[in-house]
């Protein structure tokens, strides 16, 4: 139970920090990706502070011996970078750099129904129930 409330209050709280740093306006991202246009910086201080949060915290994190509600640290290693995971990250990129939104800014929009967002969030939801049929649920070829 204590990991179902912890998961809503991160969650919520990762929301929020989408919507107060403007991430769930396509617009916004977009105009940030616009190098050769009228160009917005403003996200690049939201990452900044992505970053240093997690430069700062991660250290004292991860000398822990274990996290606070898991057995252990699931931490990606270097023999996990393959071919799909580098592919799924350039679509990725991709897709967030055509529309202005990836997942999580998504997710969090859809309570403002705006219709393309819902469209999109759909969208993505029938794209991972098509990759689960295909490829099973952990993904595996």
């Amino acid at each position: 139970m204590s990991r179902v409330i912890v998961a809503l209050l991160t969650g919520g709280l990762f929301g929020l920090g989408l919507a107060v740093s403007g991430m769930m306006n396509p617009a916004r991202v977009l105009g940030f990706l616009d190098f050769a246009g009228d160009w917005d910086p403003t996200l690049a201080f939201v990452m900044g502070g992505a970053l240093l949060v997690t430069v700062t915290t991660f250290r004292f994190i991860l000398k822990s011996p274990r996290p606070l509600l898991e057995e252990k640290f699931y931490l990606p290693e270097k023999g996990d970078l393959d071919a799909k995971l580098l592919g799924g990250a350039v679509l990725f990129g991709v897709g967030w750099g055509l529309v202005g939104l990836c997942p999580g800014p998504a997710l969090v929009a859809v309570v403002a129904e705006v219709w393309p967002i819902v469209a999109f969030v759909a969208a993505m939801l029938v794209g991972m129930l098509l990759h689960a049929v295909t490829f099973g649920r952990s993904g595996k070829t």
